[in-house]
């Protein structure tokens, strides 16, 4: 660190020089514009301040304003550098050379406030992606947590028919037996005035009771 301060800058020297040149036009080209004293080392330093200021408007936002007074303080700064090489007469200078140097402090006031206290643009956000972003690897993927295929189920088996139970042969019923049901119930249709039931005939019969069936159906009984 100590080798680089100690070494001369070649822009730092050459910096010095032209603003000391700068410094020493403006000073002269005030002090021929009737500004005499400590005025005339006055307007040099307004001029340097309104382009730094300036300048480090520009690097926190480029707008408009910036760049107008920028102009604006480097063109006094090279007004005054060539109006001092010989193409000014500084003994006989201009009327409207002298208002323009008397009217500059209001001027530079004006410009210096408006670049301070005027918000600056906001910057442009950085884009920090790669401008060619790798290409993501493919990948192929197998699930292993697919559910398994179910097992044709087979049709059942068509199962056989229950064999039909042989239906209770029919007693025989002899004839006088069903002439004596027919008598007891046409007694009972006497009595009652209606028809003996089959199981009615049953209770008065005491027989099996498919025998009573039998007599019952053949009677035509409910």
């Amino acid at each position: 660190m100590n080798r680089a301060l100690r070494r001369p800058d070649a822009v730092l020297v050459q910096a010095v020089i032209a603003g000391a040149l700068s410094f020493a036009h403006l000073h002269d080209l005030a002090a021929a514009a009737g500004q005499s004293g400590w005025k005339a080392w006055a307007y040099p330093i307004s001029v340097d301040l309104l382009l730094v200021a300036a300048w480090r408007r520009l690097r926190v936002g480029r707008d408009g304003a910036s760049w107008t007074w920028f102009t604006i303080a480097l063109a006094a700064s090279l007004g005054a550098n060539v109006a001092t090489a010989g193409l000014l007469d500084l003994d006989h200078v201009p009327a409207w050379l002298r208002i323009l140097v008397a009217g500059w402090p209001a001027l530079a006031f004006l410009g210096g406030t408006l670049l301070v206290h005027t918000p600056a643009p906001p910057a442009a956000p950085e884009d920090t992606r790669p401008e060619h972003e790798p290409a993501a690897p493919e990948v192929e993927l197998h699930r292993t947590d697919t559910a398994p295929v179910p097992a044709p189920v087979s049709a059942p088996a068509e199962l056989d028919p229950a064999p039909v139970k042989p239906s209770a042969p029919v007693p025989t019923v002899s004839a006088a037996l069903v002439d004596h049901a027919r008598s007891i119930a046409e007694a009972h249709r006497k009595t009652t005035g209606e028809p003996i039931t089959a199981d009615a005939l049953t209770a008065r019969l005491g027989l099996p009771a498919p025998t009573c069936q039998a007599i019952a159906a053949q009677l035509e009984l409910t």
